[in-house]
């Protein structure tokens, strides 16, 4: 378990999405308010890293917000090969696979 105390995850939380303007944007100050195109009651994405990994609800008790993860995402099944890499570097089986030439 020590080798995860070091681990840095970046958690993001999206709580909707809108498109404007650039000259919008810098038009406003503190305090703006940005309409965005869901409902308090659609769901949140949850990524990891920049990943998709979960999806939530928001829940506010007071004034505390938090999100309850309600479906997590599996990440897609990788076809792997015994000894190949996917990618820069890939490395083919000892003795076969690979092109011998003309």
């Amino acid at each position: 378990m020590a080798v995860l105390d070091d681990l840095k995850v970046d958690l993001t939380v999206i709580l909707g999405r809108t498109r404007m303007p650039i000259h919008m944007l810098l038009r406003m100050g503190r305090g703006a308010v940005i309409e965005l195109e869901s409902t308090d009651t659609d769901m949140v994405e949850i990524l990891a890293n920049d990943h998709p990994i979960a999806r939530g609800q928001i829940i506010v008790t007071g004034n505390r917000i938090s999100v309850e993860v309600t479906e997590l995402i599996r990440r897609a099944e990788v076809v792997r090969e015994p000894g190949v890499t996917i990618g820069e570097g890939a490395v083919l089986p000892a003795g076969g696979g690979g092109f011998d030439g003309f």
